[in-house]
């Protein structure tokens, strides 16, 4: 049997991780198959939505030999809306590689990620990535990495971590942060042979595999990819499923594979400390266990934070339902809402106040992804308002609360500071570097709900922000309410330059000529305190004086582009998304 080393590769959005496992596969002359002979594609992001965002969002396996070692590599999400990916996939490992931006340092999600992983008791390399860029302050990213270390809690030993530099652009490493010197990417697999062990298996003892992932395919049914703890697995043998509840069954295997590169491959045996994929268990779901038949012995199931917002999914009942998606009734949105949660144990459903279903996750951007990904599978659907979950403990109210870390240019800082404060975020650290003023607050989830886009704007697109779960705190009773109304439409039709020209002095409108609307649905933001209710159908009358075209030279401004994470953050509890395959429409709830 070869020697085995698991490793996950953890980091803050945006550092490069991916970038970097697509730099180890090819330098370790893996064999990736036809499909990735373009080296300008990234191998691991293979989802639409995450080549569209550039990030990753479900965890991946890949597996490649360096030196007779087999190196399972898993792939980690970075943005802690994610965290249930990356809590699950921690556990199939033994060591991380810690990636960090060589400019940025680390940043609120490396802190998340690597929180986590020292709780296993992993042993991290840091990868100072980038180090390419034209402005890198090496010694000062190492310095606030120690610092995070000890601040997390590590042991002296774990501290003192060893480092690689690299550019995973460039596939290229070394243990100093020389470009020069360095001539591929073998410095980070070297490091892994030295600093990561080896699983700690027992092949003698009774089978144990713990479940960290299940997809469905098509031919062979549900497939769960997990960890052998102890023991030896064969293809075809009989074995026993011990589920959440601890009821066990048996069952005969009907596919072993393992991972050859990117490709899962048809195995006859694996052993301890391996990761392997499997199949022939129908409701076999995250954090269960396959034992041994004959002995079946539970792992500890896993541990999920739990979730700290929610939203309402609802048959779309607009005047416009039914004709855009071909999934639209309460069964059909039910039962894939239900299938989500399968393969996610961040998400939760169950029946909510009035027929439709209550979705819990961890934060808007799991919410509007999970929205996103059904919105492009034919389905067709409404949602309410997020809302934050909140806890009684002893009497007390608890709601959670954000750590929100900000960038922006040093002449920004001050409306940035203002927005936070009308939101009652509570500064705790700020300092300024060459003209770069960093920001970082604490604030009510409830609170900071709809500051994005604002930040988009406030900053002329040259901010940055991230957020992720800090803690529960007792309420303190304040809201922030939406300080404008909307613009509803008065009467259904196709909307008209004319009025559109006319209806743009009363606020800021999100659609443009052409379009066909129903009353009720909204339009456009309001530049008053209330909702405006506006003709947007009407054509100009034409009399023997004038003629149609006259009059029309007046400046239509360009319409606001509401994506679907802007839609979500900008309706109150009186509206709602209406979400089909080809449109996003915010609506009123009450249409009359």
């Amino acid at each position: 049997m070869t020697n085995i080393r698991n490793i996950a590769i953890i980091a803050h959005v945006d550092h490069g991780k991916t970038t970097l496992v697509d730099a180890l596969l090819r330098g370790s002359q893996t064999d990736l198959g036809k499909g990735f002979t373009d080296e300008s594609k990234l191998i691991m992001d293979s989802n639409d939505l995450e080549k569209e965002r550039g990030i990753t969002i479900f965890s991946k396996n890949a597996s490649v030999n360096w030196k007779d070692t087999k190196i399972n590599i898993i792939d980690t999400p970075g943005h802690a809306d994610f965290g249930g990916e990356v809590e699950r996939v921690l556990k199939m490992a033994d060591g991380a590689l810690l990636l960090i931006d060589a400019k940025e340092g680390p940043m609120p999600q490396t802190r998340f990620v690597l929180k986590k992983a020292l709780e296993l008791g992993h042993k991290i390399i840091v990868v100072i990535n980038k180090i390419d860029k034209p402005d890198t302050r090496i010694p000062h990213v190492i310095n606030k990495v120690f610092d995070l270390f000890i601040e997390l809690g590590a042991d002296e030993k774990t501290a003192y971590f060893p480092t690689v530099y690299s550019s995973g652009k460039q596939g290229k490493a070394g243990l100093e942060p020389d470009l020069s010197k360095m001539d591929d990417i073998s410095p980070v697999f070297d490091a892994v042979l030295q600093h990561i062990p080896a699983p700690e298996a027992n092949a003698g003892k009774p089978l144990q595999v713990l479940i960290t992932s299940t997809i469905y395919d098509n031919f062979k049914g549900a497939v769960a990819t997990g960890r052998i703890y102890s023991g030896t697995i064969q293809a075809n043998q009989e074995v026993a499923h011990i589920n959440r509840e601890g009821v066990v069954k048996k069952f005969k295997l009907t596919s072993l594979l393992g991972f050859e590169g990117l490709e899962r491959v048809d195995i006859k045996a694996a052993h301890a400390g391996d990761i392997i994929a499997l199949s022939g268990i129908p409701d076999i779901t995250i954090g269960e266990t396959i034992a041994d038949p004959l002995n079946p012995v539970a792992l500890p199931v896993l541990d999920i934070e739990q979730s700290t917002v929610s939203m309402n999914f609802g048959v779309n009942t607009s005047p416009f339902a039914g004709r855009e998606g071909e999934f639209k009734t309460a069964r059909q949105i039910s039962e894939r809402l239900f299938k989500a949660v399968e393969a996610d144990v961040a998400l939760k459903v169950e029946d909510g106040p009035s027929g439709d279903l209550k979705v819990s996750g961890r934060g808007e951007l799991h919410l509007a992804i999970l929205i996103e990904r059904l919105r492009r599978e034919d389905y067709e659907f409404q949602v309410g308002k997020p809302q934050v979950i909140e806890k009684v403990q002893n009497g007390k109210t608890l709601t959670p609360y954000e750590k929100v870390a900000i960038e922006v240019p040093e002449t920004m800082s001050g409306t940035v500071m203002q927005n936070m404060g009308l939101r009652h975020g509570q500064l705790t650290d700020m300092t300024t570097e060459n003209g770069i003023t960093y920001l970082e607050f604490i604030i009510a989830t409830k609170e900071f709900f709809g500051y994005r886009s604002q930040f988009s704007t406030d900053t002329k697109g040259l901010g940055v922000l991230n957020s992720s779960f800090f803690e529960y705190r007792p309420d303190s009773g304040t809201k922030f309410e939406r300080p404008r109304g909307s613009l509803v439409v008065h009467e259904a039709g196709t909307t008209k330059l004319y009025a559109l020209t006319g209806a743009q002095g009363r606020g800021v409108l999100f659609i443009g000529p052409g379009v066909e609307v129903y009353k009720g649905q909204v339009i456009g933001s309001s530049s008053r305190g209330e909702d405006i209710r506006i003709n947007v159908c009407k054509e100009k009358q034409q009399t023997n004086h004038r003629s149609s075209g006259e009059g029309t030279s007046e400046h239509f401004n360009s319409p606001k582009q509401m994506s679907l994470e802007n839609a979500i953050e900008y309706i109150d509890e009186s509206e709602l998304v209406e979400v089909t395959p080809k449109n996003i429409r915010i609506r009123k709830i009450d249409l009359g």
